[in-house]
């Protein structure tokens, strides 16, 4: 049987690669930002219940070419958290309402400490080198500030201009509970 170090490692690795696979134009930046996701959950991006929701309501006006016909999906090692897609509020499955509620209701259910975040972090670079040795060198050095700093990133450029992302991160409970049942229907 592996040890619990192993069977990290090896989520890490199968986490790393959906990544790629799933969005091979990411930069060492966005795969930070996935796994920072779920460590920290959405909890870092409400400081105004106000704000957030216009910001919401912008994104739903002038957001396009939503990425496909994916409504959500699993982020990070574990699943704790959801990227719950802009476009099953376009599609009429959810309401702005039901996310907003739903993302509001996942900030208060931060999974990890801050304090582990930067140790996680150094974890999945190496096994990003095990992949991808060498990969996005340039960037490791303010990534790794970033993490020390318990500091959360944007998608980069080439993310966002080969995936337009609008989504908001929901915690797995929450989202099982409040919006995959409408979004499965």
């Amino acid at each position: 049987m592996a040890n619990a170090q192993e069977i990290d490692k090896l989520a890490v690795r199968m986490a790393v690669e959906h990544q790629f696979a799933s969005y091979p134009e990411s930069t060492l930046q966005d795969v930070y930002k996935a796994f920072y996701q779920e460590h920290f959950g959405p909890e870092h991006m409400i400081t105004d219940t106000d704000a957030v929701r216009q910001y919401l309501d912008y994104e739903l006006t002038n957001m396009s070419n939503e990425r496909g016909s994916l409504y959500y999906e699993s982020i990070g090692i574990d699943g704790n958290y959801v990227r719950v897609y802009l476009k099953s509020v376009v599609d009429g499955l959810i309401t702005a309402d039901e996310l907003m509620q739903a993302f509001l209701d996942s900030a208060e259910a931060r999974q990890e400490p801050a304090v582990e975040w930067s140790s996680k972090w150094e974890a999945i670079v190496q096994v990003i080198d095990e992949i991808k040795p060498g990969f996005c060198v340039d960037e490791r050095t303010a990534l790794r500030q970033a993490s020390l700093d318990n500091k959360a990133v944007h998608h980069s450029r080439i993310y966002n201009d080969n995936y337009h992302p609008h989504y908001r991160i929901i915690e797995r409970s929450i989202f099982e509970i409040l919006l995959k049942p409408a979004i499965d229907g």
